[in-house]
């Protein structure tokens, strides 16, 4: 019966502590928010459902403000979304635990919904930052890359 409890006991220690309550997932999110709210940016690849539609996005520039607003614009047009970095709160298995949130509030039929998503983080440099959205039945892998002007 001791066995048992110490057992239980040391199972349940070893999993109160969660990946996303790491510090480093902190220093991640400010690198990540400081880096992204730096100059503008461009979408140099769009993956959607197998489909590239990079294209959609050719001419606009993206700034990520330290308010938590994105605004797109090609100078005729904007569009103004919002923007976050945040702990991944799925359990899913991807090698992510930071998401990089993005929305903007337009129809179904905008190319900028192909933008919406909790994207995972790939990687990100001072110049590019690179995002994947796998679908919950782990069919469909979304690609979206950012690079700085």
């Amino acid at each position: 019966y001791s066995v048992v409890l110490v057992l239980s006991l040391s199972l349940i220690v070893s999993c109160s502590t969660s990946e996303d309550d790491s510090p480093n997932n902190a220093v991640q999110i400010e690198q990540l928010e400081n880096t992204a709210e730096t100059g503008t940016w461009r979408v140099t690849n769009l993956v959607d459902s197998g489909e590239d539609e990079t294209s959609d996005f050719n001419g606009y520039d993206f700034t990520f403000s330290s308010n938590g607003t994105v605004t797109a614009t090609n100078g005729t047009t904007t569009y103004n979304g919002t923007w976050s970095v945040t702990n991944d709160d799925d359990d899913d298995d991807d090698d992510s635990d930071v998401e990089f949130n993005l929305f903007f509030p337009v129809p179904d039929t905008d190319d900028f919904e192909d933008l919406n998503d909790d994207w995972d983080i790939v990687n990100y440099s001072d110049t590019v930052i690179n995002l994947i959205d796998v679908d919950d039945n782990g069919v469909d892998t979304d690609v979206l890359t950012f690079e700085r002007n």
